[in-house]
């Protein structure tokens, strides 16, 4: 199959369309929440070579390292979900550390695999990247128009860059590079630290050990008036391998359910999933960060994709994960 690459006139170059179960598949952070569940997605598809390596083998920060590994290995296609991820907390008290590590991973594995002839690449970047007050819902065009969140303005310069990498390897070098702006995720293989989590896991494990505890209440920062959107983590995994069906994609997309809710409504959800009979504090001394965050899938909508999980369906599965993830003493919490 032929296509126009990148945007660029006379640019054209033949690809097989999508991946064959026989591709070796490179999954990068398939430690992770979101690597876990595209590792469980190929194999549900029956991927027959599905490449992963630990930090053992790879240190994605060190670009000799990246270099040599992808030389030995040299797949097929190349999903970059590797990342240095957590909350507001997190975000605002190491911003040096998230800039830093996301940027290298970004260069390091793009670059690489461009060298290496890696024949598909996507890039898995963060709706934080779109401005503070970006237009509801937040259509992929608002890219750099106006100023970021400054509560994680570190994290979105780095998925930034590495979504540009990807735009302008595509423009130059003719390879298919592209990518997939998630909006916020949970599921099974979550990081439920209590201070440096996203809002789901972390309100999932204050509501249960408050449960257990008997205690009162449950405080929750800021004033529960911002608007979220939340993905399951194994609609996101399907998003992308349905992404990298497409001949053509955009060189970035954004992958979300479509729908939000505010803060508040989230929490009494999870307090009700949970279990929990206390009461729901609100500290509004906390920062709220962001008014809202609602993605425009329309452009995913109009590739054929959708997401499947509804939000209560799919915090009674992340509930339950917690739970024996807890029992087996194999909890994320780092």
């Amino acid at each position: 199959m032929e296509f126009a690459l990148g945007g660029v006139p006379g640019l054209r170059l033949s690809l097989p369309m999508g991946i064959s179960l026989d591709d070796s598949i490179y999954i990068a952070g398939h430690r992770g929440m979101v690597g876990g569940a595209l590792v469980r997605g190929l194999q549900a598809r029956g991927h027959r070579s599905i490449l992963t390596a630990n930090r053992a083998d790879v240190d994605l920060v060190d670009q000799a390292q990246v270099n040599a590994f992808m030389e030995k290995n040299r797949p097929q296609v190349v999903v970059i979900a590797a990342a240095k991820v957590g909350g507001i907390h997190a975000n605002a008290t190491y911003p040096a550390d998230f800039i830093y590590e996301n940027l290298m991973i970004a260069a390091n594995l793009v670059h690489a695999s461009f060298r290496t002839g890696v024949r598909r690449l996507l890039f898995l970047g963060s709706s934080c990247i779109y401005p503070r007050l970006a237009p509801q819902p937040m259509p992929e065009d608002c890219l750099l128009t106006s100023p970021l969140e400054t509560t994680n303005e570190a994290y979105a310069i780095a998925k930034i860059a590495g979504l540009k990498l990807c735009q302008h390897y595509r423009a130059q070098h003719g390879v298919l590079f592209h990518s997939a702006m998630p909006t916020n995720l949970y599921g099974p293989g979550d990081n439920y630290h209590p201070e440096n989590s996203h809002v789901i896991p972390a309100l999932l494990r204050r509501f249960h050990e408050a449960k257990v505890s008997g205690a009162p209440s449950v405080t929750v920062w800021g004033t529960g008036t911002p608007r979220r959107e939340f993905l399951h983590v194994d609609d996101l995994a399907a998003g992308c391998l349905h992404l990298l069906e497409v001949a053509d994609p955009p060189d970035w997309i954004n992958l979300g359910a479509g729908c939000d809710v505010s803060i508040q409504e989230l929490a009494e959800l999870v307090k009700a999933t949970v279990g929990y009979t206390g009461e729901l504090v609100f500290d509004t001394s906390k920062p709220d960060g962001t008014p809202r965050k609602l993605m425009d899938v329309s452009r995913m909508d109009a590739l054929g994709w959708s997401a499947g999980i509804p939000l209560a369906e799919g915090l009674r599965g992340a509930y339950a994960d917690f739970q024996a993830a807890l029992e087996a003493h194999t909890m994320r919490a780092a």
